[in-house]
């Protein structure tokens, strides 16, 4: 079975009393969901998700790698797919989005995010990185 390995991140506002995070509509798929990517090399996964926030967002952040959250599925036949998924606290919020893999790109509310989401285990990803935010503020 092939293995794949991808890194990203839930890209969150440090307003605590009016959080957003951050949706990109993937040109692969068409799919909302949030910056990540394939490793490459000998990244380490922290390195591999600030690559991709980079370069699929141009945004600078802080990742906080105590979430550390892991999906596992095949996306086809003989493929087993582990993405890890960190938070990343913006420091700014002008998104300048890359257009060979992102269709569009957008700051949205907790609530709006996950009606927003395409993918339910993104929507779960999602819900987790809001109930370690409310338990850390």
């Amino acid at each position: 079975m092939n293995q794949e390995k991808s890194c990203g991140a839930v890209i969150v506002t440090k307003d605590i009393e009016n959080p957003k995070v951050v949706l990109i509509k993937h040109q692969n798929g068409g799919h909302w969901a949030f910056p990540k990517g394939h490793v490459e090399g000998n990244e380490t996964e922290e390195e591999t998700a600030l690559r991709e926030i980079m370069e699929e967002t141009h945004l600078s952040v802080e990742l906080d790698t105590q979430f550390r959250h892991v999906v596992r599925y095949s996306p086809y036949k003989g493929t087993e797919k582990e993405v890890v998924y960190f938070i990343a606290y913006a420091n700014e919020q002008t998104i300048l989005k890359q257009d060979e893999e992102v269709l569009a790109s957008t700051w949205l509310s907790f609530s709006d995010a996950l009606a927003q989401i395409t993918y339910e285990n993104d929507q779960k990803i999602l819900q987790a990185a809001i109930d370690y935010l409310t338990e850390k503020n």
